[in-house]
């Protein structure tokens, strides 16, 4: 075991388990905060969330699905979500989604969820937070067509990429295209699809003893030494010194 791992799980067996975290965002009334188990069930969740699904407290949540808390079809995606990471698919992150806002009604969010390690490499539950969207000028509709473009993204990184085809996917021209993902994440369009398949990389090198060739092809890379430019560039190491750093 690694050693900061061990040192981790020795601090959190010292206080009886999880720290209750919860309480950590329930002051922050943009930000939905959960945990759940290995059947999807909410183990903990902030009061925004409970106050979202209409609950009179957090514990009314306790022990349901998004299913059975979120109306379809925002339970489903949310539920299906939850199915894939406990199969042991990655995690998500900046995943741009619709969500319940205050009185019902529904508004655009940004999703992270990551998988809990349990024992014999085993999925254990999942935790997660989504944030409220506050861009400038930008409706439903816009939303939902960068949704779009970004699930394009995420789900197909590891293929060639253009961003005039991206924009047109979200009905924009490059510039407002480049613009709108400025606004959502703070980086260039052209960054945010360097992150997605560096983040995708940083999984491989620690998740798997995969040859780094393989891995900077799975990425979208067309070869081991452009991958490793790129990854020292936006990491500060290189992906063999980074893979060293986790074992």
């Amino acid at each position: 075991m690694h050693p900061a791992t061990a040192l981790r799980k020795s601090f959190f067996e010292s206080l009886g388990g999880l720290l209750p975290v919860d309480r950590l965002f329930d002051g922050v009334p943009d930000i939905v905060f959960f945990v759940k188990d290995a059947c999807g069930r909410y183990m903990a969740v902030n009061d925004t969330l409970a106050a979202r699904c209409g609950l009179a407290n957090k514990d009314e949540a306790i022990g349901r699905t998004a299913e059975e808390l979120f109306p379809s079809p925002l339970g489903d995606a949310f539920a299906q979500q939850d199915r894939d990471i406990l199969r042991g698919e990655s995690g998500i992150r900046d995943h741009l989604e619709l969500h319940l806002y205050p009185g019902g009604r529904s508004g655009w969010c940004l999703t992270f969820k990551e998988p809990i390690p349990g024992k014999n490499a085993r999925v254990a539950g999942i935790c997660g937070i989504s944030r409220d969207l506050h861009a400038p000028g930008a409706g439903d509709g816009d939303f939902a067509a960068m949704s779009a473009a970004t699930d394009h993204i995420h789900r197909h990184f590891d293929e060639p990429l253009r961003l005039p085809a991206l924009a047109e996917m979200a009905g924009l021209s490059v510039y407002q295209f480049d613009q709108r993902i400025r606004a959502l994440f703070h980086v260039t369009a052209g960054q945010y699809l360097v992150k997605v398949r560096i983040d995708a990389a940083c999984k491989r090198l620690t998740g798997s003893d995969e040859p780094i060739v393989r891995i900077a092809l799975a990425c979208g890379y067309t070869d081991q030494s452009a991958f490793s430019r790129q990854f020292k560039q936006v990491v500060g190491i290189s992906p063999l010194a980074y893979r060293r750093k986790f074992e």
